[in-house]
């Protein structure tokens, strides 16, 4: 059954299993009933009929037919407790100071800056952009020792962070054009995605310390003398933020020239 979508815990797949009684029923099922599932449209249905033209269950189904359900079930409640707890944190978030700062950033939802915003706590705790990119993972520490040169994984790293930071920032260049531009300029440096993520996160990290002291919003600027390559300018909300700008690196300036 699972050749008919890459994703078992999709919900029109979820849906068609427990459309039935038993699972060799699904088998025969009708296009007219199966239109009638949730989230099984004209693309799916055909999917499944043509599925059903070579199904075959084994003996052991009437045994395992009632447990498959029963997880497909259990998903489903699931995904709807996952929604109604991103809801309620959206809702959260908006009393929380960071969290309105952060979710300024493009890609960064309310799940993940409420994430950071707990963990965060406060900016005042942090002395310096630095020791922010080392708690949120995004930094490394130096290792070289005369000649050898290296780095190493801090070891006091809040995990939970990290991973709200990981996701953000994979979501937020999709979104800001120059971000995207420095990731792949990474890759093509021969680093795998996550050090150009924990890359990318170390230039975020500088702006991130700064809007939170400074309480300003993100915003997108246009370069002076290539504001044709750039998005539209976003408004600043609070009425003493400056503008925020993400600055290239020293070394793709370089290369720039």
């Amino acid at each position: 059954m699972l050749e008919i979508t890459l994703e078992a815990s999709n919900q029109w797949f979820l849906n068609f299993v427990l459309s039935a009684d038993t699972l060799p029923q699904l088998a025969r099922r009708r296009k007219a009933s199966l239109l009638k599932i949730p989230a099984v449209g004209r693309k799916y249905a055909s999917l499944i009929e043509d599925w059903q033209k070579r199904a075959h269950f084994g003996a052991e189904v009437q045994w395992v037919s009632e447990m498959i359900q029963e997880d497909a079930q259990r998903c489903l409640d699931l995904e709807e407790k996952i929604k109604a707890l991103e809801t309620k944190i959206e809702q959260v978030a908006k009393d929380s100071k960071i969290a309105k700062i952060l979710i300024s950033l493009p890609g960064f939802g309310p799940v993940c800056t409420s994430e950071l915003a707990g963990e965060i706590g406060t900016i005042e705790r942090f002395g310096t952009k630095g020791s922010l990119a080392l708690y949120l993972g995004m930094s490394t520490l130096d290792n070289s020792s005369g000649k050898y040169q290296d780095t190493k994984a801090p070891k006091h790293v809040n995990t939970r962070a990290k991973a709200a930071m990981m996701t953000a920032i994979d979501r937020h260049r999709k979104y800001v054009p120059e971000s995207q531009k420095y990731y792949e300029r990474k890759r093509g440096e021969g680093k795998k995605h996550n050090q150009a993520i924990r890359a990318l996160g170390r230039h975020l990290c500088r702006i991130i310390y700064k809007m939170l002291k400074e309480e300003r919003q993100y915003e997108i600027r246009p370069r002076k003398g290539n504001t044709h390559d750039q998005g539209p300018t976003t408004k600043v909300a609070s009425r003493s933020s400056p503008k925020t700008q993400m600055r290239r690196p020293k070394n793709a300036s370089k290369k720039n020239k």
